[in-house]
């Protein structure tokens, strides 16, 4: 398994324009949100616990996650919960809300996608591996904390391996 830097370092690659990035902001956890909305309706009552695929996905991501780092697997878990739980709320409604919700949620987050990776000018990073679904979520959390000064070791070192985020040049 490749390390955290490793791993947000291959996925920055494929965004370094400051208006890809602000897109993933808002796309990348709506998208996480319509996942767990669309995995959340069928469910397996375990010992009174609703075992839902989405409950499968989020306690196997945070595994991925907390392998990477303790630090962001734990920002992750409590990030990935929150979206655990607002999607249960969705899997109580109709069935035609429910789909419509979890549908729609994801059809919006895809667009709000390609419209940073149209100022990129590249593809998005999982169409060359698919492990990017699994970190684009971590490159969101890493580069929120980059903004908020945090995390400067790991920030200087995918920057070193990705190059640094490129930024509009000033008219003057």
């Amino acid at each position: 398994m490749n390390t955290l830097v490793d791993q947000l370092a291959k996925y920055a690659a494929y965004h370094r324009d400051p208006r890809n990035i602000a897109t993933h902001f808002v796309g990348v956890p709506i998208i996480v949100l319509s996942v767990f909305i669309l995995l959340s309706r069928v469910h397996v009552d375990v010992a009174g616990i609703a075992v839902s695929p989405a409950l499968l996905a989020f306690l196997a991501s945070s595994i991925f996650y907390f392998r990477l780092s303790a630090v962001y697997g734990v920002v992750m878990f409590v990030a990935h919960g929150f979206l655990l739980l607002l999607a249960g709320y969705f899997a109580t409604l109709t069935t035609v809300g429910w789909l419509s919700a979890g549908v729609g949620i994801f059809v919006v987050g895809w667009i709000i996608q390609f419209i940073g990776h149209y100022y990129e000018g590249r593809k998005p990073a999982f169409v060359d591996d698919l492990i990017g679904l699994a970190i684009g979520p971590l490159f969101v959390v890493a580069e929120f904390g980059f903004l908020m000064g945090l995390g400067k070791k790991v920030q200087a070192d995918v920057e070193a391996i990705a190059g640094p985020v490129r930024r509009r040049m000033v008219q003057a």
